[in-house]
């Protein structure tokens, strides 16, 4: 073998050992994004919350862990923001309006941001909303609860409200700093009344709604043990967030944006 074609082989071999060095770099990544997201809960179920019951979820939040304001780039929550969305039902035009407030309440020690939903069916209030949530340093949203009140002749109806810390309720996550396909987590947990999952199934989704045309969208699906043959898919778009929901299994309904304001 000649000089050069010895220094060739070398210069290969260093090519491919780099190669190597860089694809591990990368595994080892995402293996600590992982590892570092699941640290945040606890599953034991030998735990004990003093109730004398066993707790199967209890994730691991530390007030100092938290920062002011939402800012992750698939559900910014910038006061003043407002979405609207429609879908058509049974019952008539469907109209939500979602609205990032400036009022902030403290949950867990946290200091949470307050968001209002509203819900018209026909013209009549059908639902009525505050959603608390937080972001944690590492940039994953976190859902801390809900005031809830629902209208139908006449008489309202408060359930599925609750708030972490409170009962047993627990915090969820509504949105992972990077998102992972595959992974599954809870967006909330209020045993037996709120415990809804998510589950990522595509960072690169294209959707079309009133309000634009959206790609390399988030997919998430989200799972509900108490209706467990509807199945749903939400799509959020960076820089704006939920853009599109789509009723795939128990249903046909299609909730789509059709105005973004800011403040």
């Amino acid at each position: 073998m000649t000089v050069d074609a010895k220094t060739d082989v070398k210069k290969n071999d260093q090519l491919t050992f780099s190669m190597r060095e860089m694809i591990l770099a990368v595994v080892i990544v995402i293996l600590l994004a992982i590892v570092s997201f699941d640290e945040l809960f606890d599953d034991d179920d030998e735990d004990d919350d003093g109730s004398g019951e066993a707790v199967i979820y209890k994730p691991q939040v530390d007030p100092e862990n938290f920062v002011d304001g939402i800012d992750n780039p698939y559900f910014p929550l910038t006061p003043g923001t407002t979405w609207t969305y429609e879908a058509d039902t049974e019952d008539g035009k469907e109209v939500i309006v979602v609205v990032v407030t400036n009022q902030t309440k403290v949950i867990m020690g946290i200091n949470c941001t307050v968001v209002r939903d509203t819900v018209t069916i026909g013209g009549e209030l059908f639902e009525d909303t505050y959603d608390w949530y937080a972001q944690d340093k590492d940039g994953n949203v976190w859902y801390m609860g809900e005031d809830s009140k629902e209208y139908e002749d006449g008489e309202v109806d408060p359930a599925g409200s609750w708030e972490a810390g409170v009962n047993g309720a627990q915090p969820g996550i509504i949105m992972m700093a990077q998102p992972l396909p595959g992974f599954r987590y809870r967006q909330e947990y209020y045993k037996g009344e709120a415990e809804d999952m998510g589950e990522v199934l595509s960072l690169n989704e294209t959707i079309t709604v009133p309000w634009g045309t959206y790609n390399n969208c988030v997919m998430i699906r989200d799972i509900n043990p108490f209706e467990p043959e509807v199945e749903e898919h939400k799509y959020y778009a960076e820089g704006i967030g939920v853009v599109g929901e789509l009723t795939i299994r128990g249903g046909d309904e299609r909730v789509e944006l059709i105005s973004m304001e800011t403040a």
